[in-house]
């Protein structure tokens, strides 16, 4: 049998192997190709994964947060109340009892330069003592035991000075005692003061006996020199009181029997239309029977 030849063979044996790369490369195609199973199909949506798993997850994280800010709130509060508790203690450890604020200086107001010295060594305030614990009332106590002190009142002025606010009396008249003593007496009839001349302007009144000096009695005088008016005091030539039931003055040559304090513009009233007759006395002392000698 006759080969064919060499050429032949090489042809037939390129053939094979070019149909063999072809089978080779179309499977591999192929197998790259999705099936039918994951080849997404046509019309119908892709399918997305759940929320519901995320939402789970951040509530839970809401819920874990909450819990921690209800377990902290308590702490949180405590240490609030703690720092106010140390910032109020500090407070009054400053205002109460630290010298910060203790008192430093004492002034004096109201009254003469002379009153100033007399009125503080009475006050007795401890210098260096916190301002906020001064006793106020019990130094206004003893200031008003000056008897040339009317009316006292305490202030504290911050940071380091009381201020003592003190009303002198003011001169109504001037008693006369039996010993030819000078006393001073203000509004109220209240004797304060021993002068040695009775001051400009201010009448003078004298006491028939010691028991004329007591304050009811000094209030009887100053009811009379009170209800006097101007027009008529220059014509008063001497007030003496004898009791608190028994004041007499002088106007003119004619003796005026007062009485006491009680009812003084009826009295002033009928003494004014009584005098006109010249009388040598004239008692008002029971103003709804005066008489006249």
């Amino acid at each position: 049998m006759s080969r064919p030849p060499s050429s032949t063979r090489a042809t037939s044996s390129a053939r094979v192997a070019a149909s063999s790369s072809s089978s080779s490369s179309s499977r591999s195609t192929t197998s790259s190709r999705p099936t039918s199973s994951t080849r997404p199909t046509a019309g119908r949506p892709q399918e997305r994964p759940s929320g519901r798993t995320t939402g789970l997850a951040s509530s839970a994280a809401r819920f874990q947060r909450r819990a921690q800010e209800v377990r902290r709130r308590p702490v949180r509060l405590g240490a609030y109340a703690a720092g106010l508790l140390v910032v109020i203690g500090f407070l009054v450890w400053v205002v109460a009892f630290s010298p910060v604020l203790a008192v430093r200086t004492v002034d004096v107001v109201g009254v003469p330069a002379s009153e100033v010295g007399p009125i503080r060594d009475l006050a007795a305030v401890r210098l260096g003592e916190p301002l906020a614990r001064v006793d106020q009332d019990l130094v206004a106590a003893r200031v008003a035991e000056r008897a040339t002190v009317a009316d006292v009142s305490i202030e504290r002025s911050w940071p380091s000075t009381l201020v003592i606010h003190a009303s002198p009396r003011v001169p109504f008249l001037v008693v006369k005692n039996p010993q030819g003593q000078l006393k001073v007496v203000d509004e109220e009839g209240v004797a304060y003061a021993q002068v040695s001349a009775a001051p400009k302007g201010v009448p003078v009144v004298d006491a028939a006996s010691d028991s004329a000096l007591s304050k009811d009695a000094l209030a009887a005088a100053v009811s009379v020199v009170r209800v006097l008016p101007a027009s008529m005091q220059h014509r008063v030539g001497k007030v003496t009181v004898s009791s608190a039931n028994l004041v007499t003055l002088t106007i003119g040559r004619t003796t005026v029997v007062w009485g006491g304090v009680q009812e003084p513009e009826r009295k002033l009233a009928i003494m004014t239309a009584l005098l006109k007759g010249s009388p040598k006395v004239v008692d008002v002392s029971a103003p709804d029977t005066p008489v006249t000698r």
